[in-house]
């Protein structure tokens, strides 16, 4: 009686007890659970008369569309993994991964062909199929995917293929810094425990509405194309992050729940729109990908009326494996003690393993909240290795446990609080100055938009903190202000030395901040501060 764990059982699911219930609102489009079937499981067919099959790589590059949502499932239930690409790589990256992967076939979409185009004659590629889009054109060969799918019946039976748990769905690629990108491989498993998770701890109902506003290429929208179907909740497809058409559709589609990066909320918070937006349904929101700032959390439930939910994890962990549970006893706390507390990672989830915080010699460190050391995992949801890297999976994966390189400490009553990655850390002095500390003393200056602490190089210091500010529209505020601000909120030797204000902070198309760009402006050619 044994069934293999899949998150493509629940696409049956929902179409067996769901099917006239609108599955996907894109835009002007919509599709009921039914319709949707039968999409993926035309898009199923059409791949399988191309010759894809059980075991073989199919790249996507679209965004959050119902194209996508497709893929997710039509190209998985054929036995086939997925690549979902971020399309924001330069040509260069595109071409390392999709010939790394293995891909066979492109899907992508028409607006962001221009780097393929660049680098298709080096692709190791059979075939490309293209999603049209209005006012788009493109010199990339390939078929039109309407057109691709078009011949195959829309009463077609979806592929009857077995299932093995423990074999690959997914072929997510984490962003390249200072090495080529890595493929992450996600198994069947992995994504239905995740997804579960998914489910279980942001509260997912049937009548659910979500906001796809997390890329769905960045680690399978983090367990939501698969945990919102599973519900049958409705997807809500948004192409872009924009502010100002996030706010209209908390109201014209009744959003209850939306998943995105800290600055995916700082961007919502200081849109202009919000002042006049008080969203009246109080919809969840789940963020992660950097640390949030405490003060960033109570402006997003303060301002927009969002209950915000923290969760933390990787890429390689499918992605979730700590969540900030919430408990009564809170509740009559102040708003800023709040927040302070939703600013942790908090514990483990219900279905992903066990997650803890070791010393160097991998004992766990003190409950205290103050003693630092590194978040490792191990269970359900971790990745089987990186594809074709084994050198990198035997460093990432030590002695039975996934090290994540982040550097946290452990509250007495269990929760996770991350103070830096290990490469973010400053050391001035012998002394340990979490960036992300000090980071959350300048989120709650008015002035301040965004924020970020790095280490710059020192004569006498070795190394001392320095803040890069997007400051806020018409705010004015000097270096030194802002240096003594954050002198009057924290030790003296944690407030930045040096502050710089700047248009805009570097981030990836997931949101997450670039210290690794900041750095090098300083380490390269260093410009001391003594």
């Amino acid at each position: 009686m044994f069934a293999s764990l899949t998150p493509l059982d629940w696409k049956r699911r929902a179409v067996k007890y769901y099917p006239d219930k609108v599955a996907i609102i894109d835009g002007d489009k919509q599709f009921t659970y039914q319709e949707f079937a039968k999409r993926a499981d035309q898009l199923s067919a059409a791949l399988q008369k191309e010759g894809i099959g059980k075991g073989d790589h199919v790249a996507v590059m679209l965004p959050n569309t119902h194209y996508m949502l497709e893929c997710f499932y039509g190209i998985t239930q054929l036995g086939a993994a997925m690549v979902p690409l971020n399309y924001r790589l330069s040509a260069e990256d595109l071409e390392y991964i999709i010939n790394h992967s293995d891909a066979k076939m492109l899907i992508v979409d028409e607006e962001f062909t221009g780097p393929i185009e660049e680098v298709a004659e080096n692709l190791t590629l059979k075939q490309n199929i293209v999603v049209s889009v209005e006012g788009q054109s493109t010199t990339l060969e390939g078929m039109d995917y309407e057109e691709f799918f078009g011949k195959i019946p829309s009463d077609v039976d979806p592929p009857d293929v077995e299932i093995d748990e423990n074999q690959l769905l997914t072929l997510n690629y984490t962003s390249g810094t200072t090495s080529k990108p890595k493929g992450v491989m996600l198994n069947h498993r992995a994504n239905y425990l995740n997804a579960a998770n998914f489910m279980y701890h942001l509260g997912v109902q049937h009548d659910d509405v979500y906001l796809h506003t997390l890329p769905m290429f960045h680690a399978n929208g983090w367990g939501g194309v698969w945990a919102i179907t599973a519900a049958g909740a409705t997807h809500v497809c948004l192409r872009k992050v924009d502010p100002p058409v996030i706010l209209d559709l908390f109201e014209k589609k009744n959003i209850s729940l939306l998943c995105g990066a800290p600055t995916v909320i700082n961007m919502l918070v200081n849109d202009p729109k919000a002042k006049e937006t008080k969203i009246q349904t109080n919809p969840r929101m789940a963020t992660a990908g950097a640390p949030p700032a405490a003060a960033l959390i109570h402006k997003a439930q303060e301002i927009l009326g969002l209950n915000m939910i923290h969760v933390y994890g990787l890429t390689e962990t499918s992605p979730f494996i700590l969540y900030c549970e919430w408990k009564k006893e809170f509740d009559s706390i102040s708003a800023d003690e709040q927040a302070t507390i939703k600013a942790r990672q908090g514990i483990e989830l219900a279905f992903n393993g066990e997650t803890k915080v070791v010393r160097q010699n991998g004992e766990e460190v003190r409950w205290d909240g103050k003693e630092l050391g590194e978040i490792i995992t191990r269970g359900n949801v971790v990745m089987d290795g990186y594809y074709k890297n084994p050198e990198k999976t035997a460093e990432a994966i030590r002695d039975g446990w996934f090290h994540t390189g982040d550097l946290a400490v452990t509250y007495p009553d269990g929760y996770v609080e991350i103070r830096d990655r290990a490469k973010d850390m400053i050391i001035s002095g012998g002394e340990n100055i979490s960036s992300t500390e000090v980071e959350g003393v300048l989120y709650k200056h008015p002035a301040v938009m965004e924020a970020a602490v790095i280490a710059i190089p020192n004569d006498t210091w070795g190394e001392v903190p320095k803040a890069i500010i997007v400051l806020q529209p018409n705010a004015n505020v000097s270096e030194s202000e802002i240096i003594e601000y954050c002198r009057s909120n924290m030790a003296h030797f944690k407030a930045p030395k040096a502050v710089e204000f700047v248009d805009a902070l570097p981030k990836t198309a997931t949101g997450k901040l670039q210290k690794f760009r900041l750095r090098e402006m300083h380490w390269m050619g260093p410009k001391r501060v003594n």
